[in-house]
């Protein structure tokens, strides 16, 4: 599932991580990853890395139309719990109980934050990820309706832009989101965004 990792490091953790270590890697440019059959953390560092450009983001005609229909509401931080546990609704995961305690840690700090949206008063989809300094290190998305998780990325676009955000970083490359225009950067490129990044300081939240 992992491919081009710069280096790994186990941990056999069962309680969540401490903040500061995770804090920590992000900001030397990894993040934690669970094995999905033994549950051990694995530190990353993909190179390339995969970002999404908040000034290049592209969106597609027929999900332009579903914005227009205003069928989702969108919240933040109300569900940080449920949308972390439906991400991890699925047959290999590496959102193991360590991970969702540890970011549930870095939610109650001010810096994990979710992006929800809502159809008759039920979660139909979302994400969360992290913001540190001017970078937002997205995690993981799902979705229970068609174009929710897609919606509620739109919206953290729009947020990070208006919040003068700089960096969205989404660790991985995948089909889905090189459709929203992520492309892929060397580590070496991606850690010299990232010490600018995380050196500023933004709210997420108003």
């Amino acid at each position: 599932m992992i491919s081009n990792v710069l280096q790994e490091k186990h941990s056999t953790i069962i309680e969540a991580l401490a903040t500061g270590e995770l804090l920590a890697a992000y900001a030397a440019g990894y993040f934690p990853m669970a094995d999905s059959k033994r549950g051990e953390i694995g530190w990353y560092s993909p190179d390339p890395r995969a970002v999404l450009p908040l000034d290049g983001f592209k969106i597609s005609r027929s999900l332009r139309q579903t914005l227009k229909k205003n069928m989702f509401q969108i919240k933040l931080n109300t569900a940080f719990e449920d949308v972390m546990r439906n991400c991890a609704k699925r047959k290999e995961t590496w959102i193991s109980e360590t991970i969702i305690q540890s970011y549930l840690q870095l939610h109650r700090l001010g810096y994990a934050h979710s992006v929800e949206a809502w159809r008759a008063e039920k979660l139909a989809g979302g994400l969360y990820g992290v913001a540190f300094g001017a970078a937002f290190f997205g995690e993981s998305m799902f979705s229970n309706q068609r174009d929710a998780s897609k919606v509620a990325l739109v919206h953290l676009v729009e947020r990070l832009k208006s919040k003068n955000f700089e960096l969205l970083d989404t660790q991985f490359i995948t089909p889905h989101l090189a459709r929203f225009g992520a492309f892929e950067i060397s580590r070496e490129e991606y850690l010299a965004l990232l010490k600018k990044a995380i050196r500023k300081q933004r709210s997420f939240l108003d």
